[in-house]
């Protein structure tokens, strides 16, 4: 039997693949379990400075397997521990996590890729929010996260329609930051993760998780949070001028 989450690494970057293709990927109690010690041990892994979250296709993911709560209920410990909980748990890495988002992303789905640090979409690529269809209230963040990306009047318009929006669409909307053709889907995501591993590790930790901290606070309160933060850092002056020299050759090379 495969296995439901396929993980892989090179130069630095992790690859996380759901991996129930004839499922849409959904989310049965087997791969959130799956999910959450993956994403741990991206986290506790030095050599990991960057992950991609993706899909085995056709589907990024249909959400939790409503097979399986139909006949088991809701996994609510999953949903809601922060330690237990794929979406919690991936909230809240410093580790950058690009999602890649191979095709429908649908209610937890949808969840699991607006927990992501940023997203590409494949032109087949396709979101939705049916929480109000199928009866059950959102627990993975998307109450806060999708009016973030979208708009507080396109967010509630997702929820309560639950109609999907294409990936044209999401690029418009500020949901993902690029599409790209579907081949072309996976080296985009692997080309930015590269990227971000290139910088310095404890640096993009250490923005990542101030980019989250001060977006879930009033503008004053965040700007102040960042002030704090940069009074205390501690800065290696000698790794500093060893790496001027290469930002500045970088820069000068894409512009």
């Amino acid at each position: 039997m495969d296995p439901v989450l396929i993980v892989e690494t090179a130069g630095g970057v992790r690859t996380i693949t759901l991996n129930r293709p004839a499922a849409r990927n959904a989310l049965s109690a087997e791969l959130l379990d799956r999910l959450v010690e993956a994403f741990h041990a991206a986290e506790d892994d030095p050599e990991v400075r960057a992950v991609v979250l993706t899909g085995a296709d056709p589907a990024f993911c249909a959400g939790l397997d409503l097979r399986e709560v139909g006949a088991r209920g809701l996994p609510s410990s999953s949903v809601l521990d922060q330690k237990g909980s794929p979406w919690w748990v991936l909230g809240g890495m410093s580790t950058p996590v690009i999602g890649a988002v191979n095709g429908p992303a649908v209610t937890g789905g949808l969840e699991l890729a607006l927990q992501c640090t940023f997203l590409v979409a494949s032109e087949r690529a396709a979101f939705a929010d049916t929480h109000a269809r199928v009866g059950v209230h959102p627990g993975g963040g998307l109450t806060g996260l999708l009016p973030q990306a979208v708009g507080l009047r396109r967010a509630r318009e997702m929820s309560l329609t639950g109609n999907f929006v294409d990936a044209a669409e999401a690029h418009r909307l500020g949901l993902v930051n690029h599409v790209v053709p579907h081949e072309e889907l996976l080296p985009t995501a692997l080309r930015l993760a590269g990227d971000i591993a290139a910088g310095d590790a404890r640096t993009v930790s250490a923005l990542n998780d101030t980019y989250r901290d001060v977006a879930a606070l009033p503008l004053g309160e965040g700007l102040a949070l960042e002030r704090a933060r940069f009074k205390t850092w501690e800065y290696d002056p000698a790794g500093f001028e060893a790496r001027r020299q290469a930002v500045t050759d970088r820069g000068r090379a894409q512009l």
